[in-house]
């Protein structure tokens, strides 16, 4: 039973809505006014997820040969998988597994033809992953740049958003759905759609940013900490002068890690100390 000016009026037994006390006052000159007050039980409101973008290659699901590797991407699934309800995932994938549009265009291929080319084989991919991830139960959606609704939704931002917020894992195909723009540019597009807190760049060969490239120069070193500004300076190049741009400009950070390692993915999914944290 609850009193509203002393007057008693009860609540029914599943009522779990916000409790609402009403309060009434009387004013000088006989005028009553009403003031509702709405409180709402801390313990119902839920805390904000990290939200990620991890970007894959295309090289990553073919283990480094042409074509989809099952037991490869299998394991990048389980990963993936570990984190889901803890944070929330959306993917940009490559697909230089199948084409790369930039190299067939040297050969002679008309560059736009290519790059078209090289985004079907980002879908490829994305099927291939959300498959292996619904395998390990979970809900997964892919949505295509190019439209292609018989085996993936269109590219809608606030849609991605919503999937997300309800646990799914969202896989992003198709590139940018235009020539001409790498899948690093669109990781970072899509993630500050999406409002994501951080852009995982997950590489083959290398575990981080190095001072140079560690392959040519024994003498490199390995950076634990670097901002956009220092890169720039420093001519240490993390990405694609454009992705860089968009992600130094508004101040989206970064993680550049490797991909060698048991459990790499999730441990960046979760946010511990690895590979090389990029800031504005």
């Amino acid at each position: 039973m609850v009193t509203n000016g002393g007057r008693p009026f009860f609540l029914p037994d599943n009522f779990n809505e916000p409790i609402i006390n009403c309060r009434t006052n009387v004013c000088p000159g006989g005028t009553v006014e009403s003031e509702t007050v709405t409180e709402t039980n801390a313990a119902d409101v839920q805390p904000k997820r990290r939200r990620v973008l991890l970007k894959l290659s295309g090289e990553v699901f073919g283990g480094g040969k042409l074509g989809v590797d099952p037991d490869t991407v299998r394991g990048i699934a389980k990963q993936i998988a570990a984190t889901v309800g803890q944070v929330e995932v959306a993917i940009v994938v490559g697909g230089g597994n199948f084409f790369r549009g930039a190299e067939l265009s040297q050969s002679g291929m008309d560059r736009s033809r290519a790059d078209y080319m090289g985004m079907l084989g980002t879908v490829m991919n994305c099927l291939a992953l959300q498959d292996f991830l619904e395998q390990a139960g979970v809900d997964t959606r892919v949505q295509s740049a190019i439209t292609m609704g018989q085996v993936a939704e269109a590219y809608i931002p606030r849609r991605a958003i919503r999937h997300m917020e309800k646990g799914r894992v969202v896989i992003f195909g198709a590139g940018a759905g235009l020539p001409y723009f790498s899948t690093d540019t669109v990781a970072a597009q899509r993630a500050l759609e999406v409002h994501a807190d951080v852009v995982l760049m997950a590489k083959n060969g290398v575990d981080g940013v190095y001072t140079a490239d560690p392959k040519k120069d024994p003498q490199a070193q390995k950076l634990d900490e670097l901002t956009y500004d220092e890169a720039m300076i420093r001519n240490i190049r993390v990405m694609d002068q454009t992705a860089f741009s968009l992600c130094r400009d508004y101040k989206l950070s970064m993680v550049v890690f490797g991909m060698e390692g048991e459990g790499n993915v999730s441990r960046a999914i979760l946010g511990e100390k690895i590979g090389t944290f990029v800031s504005a």
